[in-house]
């Protein structure tokens, strides 16, 4: 039985965890939303230059190599923008992870530490009944081990598609820009 300093210590705990992945989560907000004002800001620039570049054309090659020239660098920074859009979400989600992982390892000792004091305070005859909790809570810990790891398993490989994406998308391009 918790009593009511524990029961507050733990509220309190809960609460600071609560209020660590709010800052996080606005943290990777503000990352977001800093990428989108510089990748705004530089579509502008370029916006721009090529405006000023397409006012000056002289002849119809002049404007085939223009266009030509314009595409490749979109390409590439849109996959620049593509993986920091992915590297902020995969840095945030990793917080949040580890936060779920302490938060479930700080759970299961609590719970390792109700069932040895329940088993201490059982009465004689019950070890059969404490054996069998002993069991079911060693077995939960081994599920949840295993969903971490799949999990982990499952994040690591969406990483690794993303990145072979990326670099699929400007190798296409180059080639594409090349025969223009």
């Amino acid at each position: 039985m918790m009593t009511a300093e524990q029961l507050i210590a733990t509220q309190k705990a809960n609460a600071e965890a609560l209020f660590g992945l709010t800052e996080k989560a606005f943290f990777g907000v503000e990352k977001l939303v800093e990428l989108n004002m510089a990748a705004a800001k530089a579509a502008l620039q370029d916006n721009l230059n090529h405006t000023h570049a397409f006012l000056n054309v002289k002849d119809v090659q002049e404007l085939m190599a223009l266009q030509a020239g314009y595409l490749q660098p979109m390409t590439e920074k849109a996959a620049s923008f593509s993986r920091h859009v992915y590297e902020i979400a995969s840095s945030t989600s990793n917080e949040f992870g580890k936060a779920v992982e302490e938060k479930a390892a700080e759970a299961q000792k609590a719970v390792a530490g109700f069932v040895d004091t329940a088993a201490k305070n059982a009465p004689a005859g019950s070890e059969t009944a404490v054996a069998m909790i002993k069991s079911a809570v060693a077995a939960s810990h081994t599920a949840l081990e295993s969903v971490q790891k799949a999990v982990k398993q499952a994040t690591e490989a969406a990483e690794a598609n993303m990145h072979a994406v990326a670099q699929s998308t400007v190798s296409t391009a180059k080639p594409a820009s090349r025969k223009r």
